[in-house]
């Protein structure tokens, strides 16, 4: 084990402005949702992302919920769900009633493959969640398309995607409805929380109903539908508020890690580094590598190797398809191998914020002594 000071995966950094913004909303004495501070960081968030409307939500699994049940999703619909993501876009679908599809995605990219979407579509199709996986974005254009020819919504999970464009516009404003989360190692964190965003004023004020229980428009405490607590705290509001103020610096020092580790690690041989599409700006939420041979370790070996070494790591996501639980609700899936090749032999580095140069080089003088 090494002396020396632990590197984790993940740190964030609390900004100046997003601590006055609490002490603000304390002396404010908002501490609930539905203050001023909630209503200014929607605007704001709306404003970067350049969307009509963003509502925010107690966090990114609930917006993704959010948007299912704004477009009424329910037992008898299916939605495609790329089999690389976050477990908790499945589960978001699996909460409607409605049931997910996975489709594999693309062997660079990680990213939905529209040529595979085609090919899971069935009448019973409602929707398309496109995943900009790890700060990448989705082939929005081929996506977008076909869910235009099959009279499908398409939305779009940006969750690691803060500030991520797609040929110039910005993530988040590219389907129907888009969810983010706030998670405390997202690049605009306010601990835990969601938005959802959306041009359309039909999609937003039926998203903002169901977000807080539905009540009768005009008769508070009367409810037709089955609405829910989801609402986005105060005090998380003037976090991420603060947090939004700085989003050009934390985009470059992500633009910075990114290129600094690709430099140092390139000429590696097994290492398999992120790779961007001509039309996505990745803002690599994540710096995301895959081990692979000639490299002399496995990735499980690496990752314990770096742990060794006081470096923390973190696998790829696994298959979805493949969860115990969908297998369980589901039965057998078929098997998709770019997503469990992903699952299998990737891993991302240490990538937050408060990453130091120094830190940096200690992690790839650690792979490149590892890689003999």
């Amino acid at each position: 084990m090494t002396s020396a000071e632990p590197v984790p995966v993940n740190a964030p950094v609390i900004t100046a402005s997003a601590r006055a913004h609490v002490n603000e909303t304390l002396d404010a004495g908002w501490l609930s949702g539905g203050g001023p501070m909630v209503e200014r960081f929607e605007r704001a968030f709306a404003e970067c992302i350049g969307v009509r409307h963003a509502i925010s939500t107690s966090s990114g699994t609930t917006a993704l919920h959010l948007a299912m049940a704004t477009l009424e999703l329910g037992p008898e619909d299916e939605v495609i769900v790329p089999d690389l993501t976050m477990f908790a876009c499945a589960a978001a679908v699996l909460y409607t009633g409605a049931k997910p599809v996975f489709v594999d995605v693309d062997p660079d990219t990680g990213n939905l493959d529209p040529n595979l979407v085609t090919l899971a579509i069935t009448p019973r199709t409602r929707a398309i969640l496109a995943v900009h996986l790890y700060g990448h974005s989705a082939d929005m254009d081929a996506l977008q398309a076909i869910a235009d020819e099959h009279d499908l919504w398409l939305l779009e999970d940006a969750a690691e995607a803060h500030g991520a464009r797609y040929r110039g516009r910005r993530c988040g404003g590219l389907g129907d409805l888009a969810a983010f989360s706030f998670y405390g190692n997202k690049i605009i964190s306010t601990g835990e929380g969601g938005m959802l965003t959306t041009d359309s004023d039909a999609l937003a004020t039926r998203a903002r109903s169901l977000r807080d229980l539905a009540h009768r428009p005009g008769q508070r405490f009367v409810h037709d539908k089955l609405g829910y607590s989801y609402r986005m705290g105060s005090l998380q509001a003037a976090v991420g508020l603060g947090q939004m103020e700085h989003l050009a610096e934390f985009l470059a020092h992500k633009a910075w890690m990114a290129t600094r580790y690709s430099e140092s690690l390139k000429a590696i041989p097994g290492l398999r580094l992120p790779l961007t599409r001509d039309w996505a700006e990745h803002v690599h939420w994540m710096y995301t590598l895959r081990v692979e041979p000639p490299f002399p370790l496995s990735r499980e070996q690496l990752r314990r190797a770096l742990a060794q070494r006081g470096m923390d790591t973190r696998d790829c996501f696994q298959s979805c398809a493949q969860q115990p639980l969908i297998r369980e609700r589901l039965g057998a899936q078929p098997r998709h191998p770019n997503a469990e090749r992903w699952a299998a032999d990737g891993l991302y580095l240490p990538s937050g914020l408060a990453l130091t140069a120094a830190q940096l080089e200690r992690v790839c003088a650690a792979i490149h002594d590892l890689a003999g």
